[in-house]
């Protein structure tokens, strides 16, 4: 989306610092596993990462070769595996029947699994329950807001609408008032933050805790005010036309790189 041309608009805040920073988070995690490694990542994040760190950039810091999560046996001859995966349920046993493979078959390899945004108890749980809870190291990718333009940023939260407004699962709430959070540390305090909706109103008191818990620090505010809608206000009227700014770059462009833009056209 075009920035206004007129003199006396303010100048949008630079978003292109959130890509760097979870950019240099992703670089650190990996390090954290030195030497080669191949990385195993969960397809709906393959097209982020792209936007993020290609493959030139993963292979300058050790990553041999790259696999998508397939959920079969692996083909990887490497003695060192990192995962790179959403906290699902599903990829964490495939995750452990690869592990408890390669154990059967007396093959020793280094484990790490990168959860992105965060990593939640029932996963652990489940690496406790099929007994590698010893044999992986574990991680989590804060990977909360994507740029797709210069003022256009997405949630990367696409199991959000189902889990809280169709199963009543509330665990994304803080995720995405950490995400809030976020924008609050690096472009300043928020004027004013207006909400329609009980899942706004949580997230709005999830930001609000961790503001508080946080440091304080002085800085220019560099965003005005803040909307907070929730999709239950009104399901309809997103899916009657594709005349939002999202989804007339899925039409021109064919971009499948964000939350926000799989619930419009789906």
């Amino acid at each position: 989306m075009a920035h206004s041309a007129r003199r006396d608009s303010p100048e949008l805040p630079d978003f292109s610092l959130l890509k760097r920073l979870v950019r240099d988070q992703l670089i650190y995690l990996l390090e954290q596993l030195p030497g080669k490694k191949d990385l195993f990542i969960d397809p709906d994040l393959m097209s982020p990462l792209d936007r993020i760190a290609n493959v030139s950039t993963l292979k300058q810091h050790e990553v041999d070769k790259l696999y998508k999560v397939e959920y079969k046996p692996i083909i990887s001859i490497s003695d060192q595996l990192c995962f790179l995966i959403r906290p699902r349920i599903r990829t964490v046993k495939w995750i452990c029947d690869v592990v408890n493979a390669d154990k059967a078959a007396e093959k020793y390899r280094r484990y790490k699994i990168i959860f992105t945004p965060q990593k939640f108890y029932a996963c652990e749980a489940v690496l406790e329950e099929q007994g590698i809870f010893g044999d992986v190291t574990t991680d989590e990718w804060a990977f909360y807001l994507l740029p797709l333009d210069d003022d256009v940023i997405s949630l990367e939260l696409p199991e959000f609408f189902r889990d809280n407004f169709l199963a009543g699962d509330q665990r994304w709430v803080r995720t995405a008032g950490s995400a809030l959070h976020l924008l609050h540390s690096l472009f300043g305090p928020f004027s004013k933050i207006f909400g329609i909706g009980r899942c706004s109103k949580m997230t709005y008191e999830s930001w609000r805790e961790q503001v508080e818990e946080g440091e304080q620090k002085a800085r220019q505010a560099e965003i005005g005010n803040v909307f907070l809608i929730d999709r239950d206000v009104d399901y309809v009227t997103p899916l009657c036309s594709q005349v939002v700014y999202e989804g007339l770059v899925d039409d021109i462009f064919k971009i499948k790189c964000g939350g926000y833009l799989r619930s419009v056209t789906s």
